[in-house]
């Protein structure tokens, strides 16, 4: 009877639809939100949910970065989606990180891993780099209508670690940095606004945690919404194989905060405990932003 009256009530007023339909409420509350609910399994699996398509970019036809390759989600049913460049390391190429182009991209994010200019360049320069390339991901390559301009990320291994640091920090309106192992000889980063993940490899002898992730971590500011993942067992080039380690907590990192989705806050907080793979994990929880 009383569920009657209410449907009959909200018929009257138009919104019977928007009451009940499934997904509606979260729909509302953020209109980011990408594919299905996550578990454990879904953030640790190869893939995610939407199928990924590719396309070379060449450095010919490009300013201020060396080219490289874009994964996007094959579909457009879902509407436009946050966006995430990645830069390798010192002497390497983009195929040095390749494998999270698919891995990202399938769980519903635009993904561009670049060359850069030179396989010397500088993480000064590599974050220049990392910004040029998300202009012109969002202004003039084929996917550019896939794309939500406001929600974009870096990421970066190595010097290129260094460059998404450079780049949070000239651009604060970017949504997530992700460092893996990070390279910079600048250790002191308070002027950064964008919630950063910082990776370290407790047996890196190149980018030493005690030296370069750790300090980094250290000097963000504690207002800040930021964490410090220290891999187990690992070394400095760690992230340029397939690691389910940094690819779980790199997607729920940005899908927290390109896409506001607090779905995957569960597994960010309370704060991952050391295990087999992760030998310390610091942040502040709850997350703010």
């Amino acid at each position: 009877m009383v569920r009657a009256f209410l449907a009959a009530t909200l018929t009257a007023a138009g919104l019977l639809g928007t009451a009940f339909a499934p997904g509606a409420h979260a729909a509302a509350d953020n209109p980011y939100e990408r594919g299905p609910a996550p578990t454990v399994s879904s953030i640790e699996a190869t893939r995610g949910s939407y199928a990924v398509s590719q396309t070379s970019v060449s450095a010919l036809g490009v300013s201020g970065f060396g080219g490289g390759t874009v994964y996007y989600p094959t579909s457009t049913a879902d509407g436009t989606f946050g966006a995430v460049v990645i830069a390798p390391g010192f002497t390497a190429y983009q195929s040095s990180i390749s494998w999270l182009g698919p891995r990202l991209a399938s769980q519903g994010f635009v993904v561009f891993t670049i060359d850069t200019l030179t396989t010397l360049d500088q993480p000064d320069s590599r974050g220049r780099q990392l910004l040029a390339a998300l202009d012109y991901l969002t202004k003039t390559s084929s996917v550019r209508s896939r794309i939500d301009t406001s929600r974009l990320g870096v990421m970066g291994h190595s010097m290129g670690g260094g460059g998404t640091l450079e780049a949070a920090k000239s651009r604060t309106s970017l949504k997530a940095a992700i460092p893996l192992t990070g390279w910079n000889l600048d250790t002191t980063w308070p002027e950064v606004r964008t919630p950063t993940l910082i990776i370290g490899a407790d047996g890196d002898t190149i980018a030493p945690v005690a030296t370069h992730s750790e300090p980094f971590y250290q000097s963000l500011p504690s207002t800040l919404d930021k964490a410090y993942l220290e891999l187990n067992n690992a070394t400095h080039f760690t992230p340029n194989s397939s690691n389910t380690t940094i690819a779980k907590y790199s997607i729920s990192w940005l899908k927290r905060f390109i896409d506001n989705d607090t779905r995957y806050e569960q597994f960010l907080c309370p704060l991952p405990r050391p295990s087999l793979t992760i030998d310390e994990y610091r942040g502040n929880c709850p997350h703010t932003s």
